[in-house]
């Protein structure tokens, strides 16, 4: 049990400098891991204490609670979702899931906190005829490497693709088993409005996402550097007084409008929202292997693959040293077909943690084109609105090294400006 702990003075708050202010945020960061595994130990013990086979005589329902995660949550006061994972954590320390021992390790010692640990456990799944226990542990391990830097969402991604790579066969299994759970819920509220909930599978969301990306992008960070007749359109999406989720919600509805007026024999004319995915020709040819839907971290079957190439036809993208496509200086912008290129290259924003997929993002000049750059595959990246700003306003660079790319940072963060890897985040091209 980690031992009592000495919380930083924040009465003078407003008068540190930035580096303090984050070394603070940082010394509260481990504090709360720490923290945390202790709560997540006594949640496991209680959840022991409340074992179904127990009945009435069992902890919770002893004391008014119909399971340990709800008497967890009514004793901390916090929210469901975060109940269940100090209780899963809590089972985790206790030995439940023995291949994830290095994860255990983590917890206990505040390198990783609580939400970390239940995504990679959620990713990486349990042993099964196709997996050892082995093979997971190398993996928690491998991903404990970046663990301290990065959010459970992207833990969850890192450990899902783990878990594909060991496991290439059962993406077909674990896809059907996702889309098993997806549904759609209108639910009427006493005020008139309805609330909409649901899940759905990566293929419908890819499906769903693209359509409303489509009329939401300009107000997303989506290009600014488009085709002229496409300018005025961006514009007025950007100037509209609707805030972003209402122009979700409108573009939903007017989807299914014109699905509704369209030929009953031919939803959506003759092709369907656009949905692309990424894929190895190799694996496409042998019918094995996993391919990814562009902005969707979970990997779906070579067969989802072929379904789909199949009814919206395909575009090879051919890498020669790991670049494809060149134009020259023909143009100031990247064409559509280099975008589909540096989609597949780079699958979105290549900045560390940033989540925007493709669609998301613009092409971002390495060598600036008023200054000579050529608009070339190999001189371009891409970079979420954001992160090009940032990049542009901060002094950073990012510089092309063989067939590698790494961010430069400027002097008055690293005086050594040493150089900081980036990596795509297309599983494919990984």
């Amino acid at each position: 049990m980690p031992g009592a702990l000495v919380l930083p003075d924040l009465s003078q708050v407003a008068q540190l400098t930035d580096d303090a202010l984050l070394s603070v945020q940082r010394e509260l960061s481990a504090a709360r891991r720490e923290v945390d595994a202790a709560l997540a130990s006594v949640a496991g013990e209680v959840a022991r204490r409340s074992a179904r086979e127990l009945g009435h005589a069992g902890l919770a329902q002893r004391s008014g609670a119909r399971t340990p995660e709800r008497l967890v949550q009514r004793e901390l006061g916090i929210g469901a979702r975060e109940a269940s994972e100090l209780v899963r954590a809590g089972e985790l320390l206790r030995g439940s899931a023995p291949w994830l021992a290095p994860i255990v390790r983590s917890v206990s010692a505040g390198s990783i906190s609580v939400a970390g640990a239940a995504a990679i456990r959620a990713g990486l799944g349990e042993p099964d005829a196709h997996v050892a226990g082995d093979d997971l542990t190398d993996a928690a391990a491998r991903l404990l490497e970046t663990a301290s830097t990065a959010t459970p969402e992207e833990l969850a991604a890192a450990a899902r693709a783990e878990r594909d790579g060991l496991d290439a066969a059962g993406v077909a299994q674990r896809e059907a088993a996702a889309r098993d759970k997806r549904f759609l819920r209108l639910t009427p509220l006493p005020d008139g409005m309805t609330r909409v909930s649901g899940l759905l599978d990566p293929e419908s969301a890819a499906v769903v996402r693209g359509a409303l990306d489509a009329v939401t992008a300009p107000r997303r960070g989506g290009p600014r550097f488009v085709d002229p007749h496409d300018r005025a359109a961006a514009q007025k999406t950007v100037d509209d007084a609707r805030t972003l989720d209402q122009l979700t919600a409108d573009a939903l509805v007017d989807t299914v409008l014109l699905a509704t007026r369209a030929d009953r024999t031919r939803l959506f004319g003759a092709r369907r929202p656009g949905v692309t995915v990424h894929v190895q020709l190799a694996d496409l040819h042998s019918g094995t292997g996993a391919s990814w839907l562009e902005g969707e971290t979970v990997a779906v079957s070579v067969q989802t693959a072929e379904r789909i190439a199949c009814s919206e036809g395909a575009l090879p993208v051919l890498f020669q040293g790991g670049q494809p496509l060149r134009l020259g200086r023909t143009a100031r912008t990247f064409s559509a077909a280099q975008r589909v290129a540096l989609a597949a290259r780079d699958g979105g924003c290549v900045i560390e943690g940033c989540q925007h997929p493709p669609a998301m993002t613009e092409a971002h000049h390495l060598v600036h084109y008023s200054h000579g750059g050529l608009t070339d595959i190999e001189n371009a990246i891409l970079l979420c609105r954001f992160h090009h700003l940032w990049l542009h306003n901060n002094g950073y660079r990012i510089e092309r090294r063989g067939n590698r790319y790494a961010l430069i940072p400027p002097p008055n963060v690293d005086p050594q400006r040493r150089p900081i890897g980036l990596r795509s985040k297309n599983q494919v091209a990984r």
